[in-house]
């Protein structure tokens, strides 16, 4: 290797390593405050490693088990469901719009466009969400139904597909195959690196929603964990105002310490799923970049 490539590979790893450590201290700096004393880092602040060691944070977190693993069950079952059915909506309307055969794509590309300009309102949505889909006797369709379709997603999906050649699917259709083969048996496997991309950014929405929640659930029982440590904090902060009136003291609740803890009891199960989905999404690249 010439003195050039040698100092520019240098430069290019000590800049990466620098730039890696900026994005890894917050998260360390959260993990290290979770397990930290809240009186130590309300009066110290916040360090790399925790001044005094404490778990009272996670303790009040899971003080009621039953009702966190309620809503981790609840919170699994809208990400899992509602991702594959946003990607089935987004990936077949994405394929139909990306057909050049089919004359009506333009017409539909506006009228989805336009949605996505001019709306209802907040409240004529709420009322036909509640009147006439009565999302409030649903709790699980009505998190689940909502960000189904985003023609975001499906502009995503529709420019990547248009870019793979039109021979193909012609050649399927000489060999006798309908659209619905073409789209599972050689759209799908050549739109892995898309609908990995897509299926991440869905997954992350419904397992960070909390306002279809507050809209539509009543019941304790379907409270999602983005909401249901939404209603913990509230809690704890008219508790903590109560106390500083002076005039019911209640137990000493662990305030900063314990939004760390919610933080990384909400983040967590995505980051570790994220290196398996990060796997998957090379491979379906590479499957695509060999077929194309």
């Amino acid at each position: 290797m010439s003195k050039d490539k040698i100092a520019f590979n240098i430069i290019s790893y000590i800049l990466l390593t620098f730039f890696s450590i900026l994005c890894i201290l917050p998260f360390i700096l959260i993990i290290s405050g979770s397990l930290s004393d809240n009186y130590s880092v309300a009066h110290y602040g916040f360090s790399l490693w925790p001044r005094v060691f404490s778990l009272q944070a996670y303790r009040f977190s899971f003080r009621e088990p039953m009702q966190i693993l309620n809503a981790y069950e609840t919170s699994i079952i809208v990400t899992v469901c509602g991702t594959f059915l946003a990607l089935l909506v987004t990936s077949m309307t994405g394929y139909v719009l990306a057909r050049r055969d089919y004359k009506y794509r333009n017409k539909f590309s506006f009228f989805f466009f336009f949605t996505t300009i001019f709306s209802g309102g907040l409240v004529p949505w709420y009322i036909m969400c509640i009147k006439y889909l009565h999302f409030s006797d649903h709790p699980l369709i009505a998190m689940i139904l909502p960000p189904v379709f985003s023609y975001f997603y499906i502009i995503i999906v529709r420019s990547f597909l248009m870019s793979t050649p039109d021979s193909l699917a012609e050649s399927a259709k000489i060999d006798g195959a309908n659209d619905f083969h073409i789209y599972l048996h050689i759209t799908l496997p050549l739109a892995k690196p898309v609908l990995a991309t897509v299926g991440l950014f869905a997954a992350l929405g419904y397992w960070n929603d909390w306002f279809n929640a507050m809209m539509f659930v009543n019941n304790t029982r379907f409270y999602p964990l983005q909401y249901f440590l939404y209603n913990i904090i509230n809690s704890q902060i008219a508790l903590n105002n109560i106390s500083a009136s002076a005039v019911i003291k209640v137990e000493n609740i662990p305030t900063d310490t314990f939004k760390l803890a919610v933080t990384i009891i909400t983040t967590g199960p995505i980051v570790l799923l994220y290196p398996f989905l990060q796997k998957y999404f090379i491979k379906g690249m590479m499957v695509g970049a060999v077929k194309g």
